[in-house]
């Protein structure tokens, strides 16, 4: 059986250096969640010199609006919002010190091309499973942009978090690699 990797944001360039297209991963620990309306906010406040509201050193986005918590939940259905609305935002916050992104869907040649050069990774949760990715969050709070309803930013704790590899510093891409052994000559 192939090797699970576990992780702990902050993540550090070594770690990031680990990892390939293709791992899989459990990450335990602090996460945030974000979509392309909390995205656009923390752009523009980089864009007038002004401080965020969460630290992006190291740290790891989640692409996620989730569901309301039921009674006795930390959070409602949990899924991945595809990856490509964060796509004009993402480079900006790699080169802040965001370390992972976890969402669905390929990254454009740009934000690969920042997670090489800044070195980020990009990884993906499975679409489709938000009931039970949402058994993964132990805690949920919302730390920013609470007017937003599901796309406020929240610190997440998580526990044995599945993802895979996607992109990597290398500029691998898992969803170019993954279809080769199928294609016929």
């Amino acid at each position: 059986m192939e090797n699970i990797i576990r992780l702990t944001p902050p993540l550090s360039d070594e770690a990031v250096a680990s990892l390939k297209s293709g791992d899989r991963v459990l990450i335990t620990g602090t996460i945030y969640t974000g979509r392309d309306a909390a995205h656009k906010r923390l752009v523009d406040l980089l864009d007038k010199g002004e401080e965020l509201p969460i630290p992006l050193a190291g740290e790891i986005i989640y692409f996620v609006g989730p569901t309301p918590a039921k009674p006795g939940k930390a959070i409602g259905s949990a899924g991945p919002t595809t990856s490509y609305r964060m796509d004009s935002y993402s480079p900006r916050l790699l080169a802040q010190g965001l370390k992972g992104m976890i969402g669905k869907g390929g990254r454009s040649l740009e934000v690969r091309a920042a997670i090489k050069e800044h070195k980020g990774i990009y990884f993906a949760a499975t679409g489709g499973a938000g009931a039970l990715l949402a058994q993964r969050i132990k805690k949920a709070e919302v730390v920013a942009y609470e007017d937003l309803g599901p796309e406020a930013i929240r610190r997440i704790e998580v526990e044995d978090f599945p993802v895979v590899v996607i992109n990597d510093i290398h500029g691998n891409d898992l969803y170019e690699q993954g279809v080769i052994p199928y294609k016929k000559d």
